[in-house]
């Protein structure tokens, strides 16, 4: 029901930077969007566009966010100024409930989440027994997580893991459309995203047409490369449950249950996979917490603390970074294993 409303909520525009303009009233910041002839139309602008514009002006990240919090008029002379600086530079600004959403080249490939999401739920549905596990509509992405049950295997004596697929795209340049497969572990309900052999498909493409009033044409050759490409995500869908696939997974999983943490070290092995991962501090402490109570002190223990720890964190997008991050903490380079085991 979202993505339907969502659907006819949005509206995209290619826009010469010398027909947009920033401005602040009480605090709050907007993008005036248009000439006097076409009628100048304001968006309110959230983080991600935000974000866009100080990377498409090359504002420094940390004084953008500076004037945008404590100094608003300034952010609005600072971006006018640049803008005014970069004639006949076209932009995509892509809207929804009358805020801009996103602020992307001129050549975004727009494959947006209905398209995404009318091709693989149907495909899903052919799938018996399978299940959408988990799925979420964030401001940077949409997600499908769906467990197919017939396709199981055990890790360990009891440990129980299911085949699944992850299905994910971001409308505002936030990632690729992405397929990965999903191995999910039923003793504490939580799943690790396997993205080393990842589909995906980029959001680039040939230059973006507008009409008079700055809306996108669709032509006859963009429309025929996205059903091929539908197609092509279909099939992916299905590739990433096979059985073949599945126990390849599951056999790097196996071997890490061999991988030996030395428990004496297992604060500073937690402190530097915490460092090479990205990790935060926090994390950090919940990731140790899940290895000492799961008991389970080897690489694949390590692993599934990070994905459980996944199930703690408020942010959809987050927990799912720690998801894929699972995987790869089995899949981590020899010479970082060995730094490890070392400790």
């Amino acid at each position: 029901m979202e993505l339907e409303r969502q659907k006819t909520a949005k509206k995209d525009f290619i826009v010469d930077t010398g027909a947009m303009r920033m401005t602040a009233e009480d605090g709050r910041s907007a993008l005036e969007v248009g000439t006097p002839a076409t009628g100048i139309v304001p968006y309110g602008i959230n983080d991600i566009a935000h974000r866009q514009i100080g990377q498409f002006l090359k504002i420094p990240a940390a004084y953008y966010d500076r004037m945008r919090s404590t100094y608003p008029d300034l952010l609005v002379e600072n971006v006018n100024g640049w803008l005014s600086q970069t004639p006949g530079t076209s932009r995509m600004i892509r809207t929804m409930d009358g805020v801009a959403r996103a602020f992307l080249s001129e050549r975004y490939r727009r494959i947006d989440n209905y398209e995404i999401a009318t091709a693989v739920l149907p495909i899903i549905a052919g799938l018996a027994g399978a299940t959408v596990e988990s799925c979420e509509l964030t401001d940077s992405r949409m997600y499908i997580k769906v467990v197919d049950p017939r396709t199981t295997a055990e890790i360990r004596k009891g440990d129980v893991v299911q085949a699944g697929v992850v299905i994910t795209n971001s409308e505002v340049g936030m990632g690729s459309v992405n397929v990965s497969p999903l191995v999910y572990r039923l003793v504490c309900s939580n799943g690790m995203i396997a993205q080393d052999n990842a589909v995906r498909k980029y959001h680039v493409g040939r230059t973006n047409t507008a009409d008079d009033d700055f809306g996108i044409y669709r032509d006859e050759t963009i429309q025929a490369d996205d059903r091929a490409f539908l197609m092509k995500l279909e099939d992916s869908v299905r590739a990433a449950v096979s059985q073949a696939h599945f126990e390849r997974l599951v056999g790097k999983m196996r071997e890490a249950t061999d991988a030996k943490l030395n428990a004496a070290t297992v604060p500073q092995v937690v402190e530097l996979t915490a460092k090479e991962y990205g990790f935060t501090e926090d994390e950090g402490k919940g990731i140790l917490g899940h290895l000492i109570s799961g008991g389970d002190l080897s690489l694949y223990g390590l692993a599934n603390a990070v994905t459980r720890h996944a199930q703690d964190v408020e942010s959809y997008d987050r927990s799912t970074d720690l998801e894929a991050a699972g995987y790869r903490i089995i899949t981590m380079a020899p010479a970082f294993w060995r730094q490890l085991s070392t400790l």
